[in-house]
């Protein structure tokens, strides 16, 4: 693992969409593996400047978004297909056909999941993802758990991410009991990772992560063994480092 430690979020979205704009730029039909969540709107602003100044061309590019609520459509205002288009894709120009979002009001969830595999494969694989943290050390909806889940799934969120996500909702009570979710397998086998904290409330878990063992309770421990991980944090979610 790579660390490195900037002053603030802006600075820190602007470090990350630098590493997607160098992808973009050398590979400009790469895989982009994407989160959703406040943590990296500032790197999704970067990257919208980078195309409105015309430095890169998103337009050969495929998307993977990590992760959907079950229960949500595509046009719920609270869906991770509409904060991504809200966020990113309405202002760069990666083609609708090339984005692909987890769809949380399938028939099947499980085929749904099976089917997202596959084309992430046929893709080629994510050559570089962006994660953030949980409180808890979950990535995406990976929450801490017995055993490393391997492939895209459904999975219940805890209490404690469920409180985490209701400052999006007008109560607790509307957040999505369950999600879809790619597994840590899915994720490790991005040829590139990146993930970005801030915050004093993740310098525990970054901690974990970093110096812990690896264990399926911390799920993003697992990143140890990953061979090309960028950590990119505050000083504060750094704290403990």
């Amino acid at each position: 693992m790579v660390v490195k430690v900037y002053k603030d979020a802006e600075t820190i979205g602007k470090a990350a969409a630098a590493m997607f704009a160098a992808r973009v730029l050398e590979k400009p039909d790469c895989v982009l593996g994407l989160a959703t969540g406040s943590t990296p709107i500032p790197t999704y602003n970067a990257m919208i400047n980078y195309f409105k100044e015309g430095t890169v061309d998103y337009s050969k590019v495929t998307t993977f978004n990590l992760d959907e609520y079950v229960g949500l459509t595509h046009e719920h205002d609270q869906s991770y297909y509409y904060f991504m288009h809200d966020n990113l894709f309405n202002s760069i120009n990666v083609p609708e056909e090339s984005i692909h979002v987890l769809c949380g009001t399938a028939d099947d969830l499980e085929a749904e999941c099976a089917q997202y595999e596959a084309a992430i494969e046929a893709a080629g694989g994510v050559d570089l993802q962006i994660l953030g943290i949980g409180h808890n050390g979950h990535i995406a909806f990976n929450e801490p758990a017995d055993t490393f889940a391997a492939k895209t799934h459904v999975v219940s969120l805890t209490a404690r991410t469920i409180e985490a996500n209701t400052r999006f909702f007008a109560s607790s009570a509307d957040v999505p009991r369950q999600a879809v979710t790619m597994g840590i397998g899915t994720i490790m086998k991005s040829k590139a990772i990146v993930l970005v904290a801030t915050g004093a409330g993740k310098a525990q878990a970054v901690h974990d992560m970093i110096y812990g063992e690896i264990d399926p309770k911390c799920p993003a421990s697992i990143l140890q063994l990953h061979p090309n991980v960028t950590i990119i944090c505050d000083k504060d979610a750094a704290s403990m480092l």
